[in-house]
């Protein structure tokens, strides 16, 4: 069916993150019919007008073609919601002729009900940030961690990549060989060092450390990509590796015993959607909980939305607006 022949009524699910913005349109059946993507949508992060900008390009796109006076409802989950942002986005909507702006939630009872369509469970987030969530009634109840990389976000892939580079600075601040960086073995020394280094080769020991500390002071974030390199090592048996991941998991877990109470957990974030290391080693620590892995968080936006339109039938269409069911 082409968008021109889509009838009926439409919802609107916006999922607005730290790096990109998606917007999707569904029928009350949860065919989706107008997807689109753009820019980082977090007002807090990226600023109010940049964040308005990203949504307002993957409305317009996802739109083309629909007859936007069928939008029954909408909803956006954004990360670093303000209160500021909602009639900010009613404007948008009526510049695309939807009469009522979406209702905005935040990113985390998003990151739920892309893994869930029970109403009370709890979240377990690990990105490049990490934080636990207690969801009651669809409604976000209780948040743990979320304080950000500098101080917070234990078991984050920042924080599993921080404690990477931290590992590798010190054995070569204790003298191990230059040459270690260039040993081929999927160990966590010379992955993290060749990640900083390429090609290049420090003649000392000491100076291969100072100059992984300065690169990693010049472009912190980059340390939240060496979590990948982490799970590499640790599926490889390395001990460092292997040490990282075990007390990860143990501080994720904490986090969400802090306000799990009962229902399922779903896990979310790059961290813990991917098979590896440490999504095994957190689910290791939740036996007899039932687990869900999120999926298409604007599709699950999109979901809540049409609950109220879809009645008895809500529980039973939640895979197909979520990608669950595929």
């Amino acid at each position: 069916m082409t968008k021109s022949g889509v009838g009926g009524a439409l919802v609107i699910g916006v999922d607005a993150g730290a790096t990109s913005t998606r917007v999707a349109v569904h029928t009350l059946d949860g065919t989706r019919v107008g997807y689109a993507r753009a820019g980082a949508g977090n007002p807090t992060a990226h600023g109010m007008a940049k964040a308005v900008a990203a949504v307002r390009e993957a409305l317009s796109a996802a739109l083309d073609g629909l007859d936007s006076g069928r939008v029954a409802a909408s909803l956006a989950g954004v990360a670093g919601h303000v209160p500021e942002l909602t009639p900010e986005l009613a404007k948008v909507w009526a510049d695309h002729g939807v009469a009522e702006g979406p209702q905005c939630e935040g990113d985390l009872l998003i990151g739920y009900v892309a893994g869930s369509a029970e109403p009370d469970g709890a979240l377990l987030l690990s990105g490049t940030g990490a934080a636990a969530a207690r969801i009651t009634g669809f409604r976000l109840d209780a948040v743990a961690d979320a304080m950000g990389w500098l101080l917070a976000d234990a078991g984050s892939g920042f924080w599993i990549g921080r404690a990477a580079a931290m590992a590798v600075v010190d054995a070569f601040d204790r003298g191990l060989p230059v040459t270690a960086v260039d040993d081929p073995a999927d160990r966590l020394v010379p992955l993290v060092a060749r990640d900083f280094l390429g090609a290049e080769r420090p003649d000392t020991p000491r100076a291969v450390a100072a100059r992984i500390v300065r690169l990693a002071q010049a472009d912190h974030m980059r340390l939240a990509t060496l979590a990948a390199l982490v799970s590499r090592a640790a599926a490889a048996g390395d001990p460092m590796a292997v040490t990282i991941v075990e007390d990860a998991a143990d501080r994720l877990a904490a986090t969400l015993r802090r306000v799990h109470v009962s229902g399922p957990v779903v896990l979310a974030g790059s961290v813990l959607t991917s098979e590896g290391p440490v999504r095994a080693a957190v689910t290791a620590r939740l036996p007899g909980v039932p687990i869900g892995t999120a999926r298409d968080a604007a599709g699950a936006a999109a979901w809540l939305a049409a609950r109220p339109l879809l009645g008895d039938a809500a529980k039973a269409r939640h895979g197909a607006f979520t990608g669950l069911s595929a």
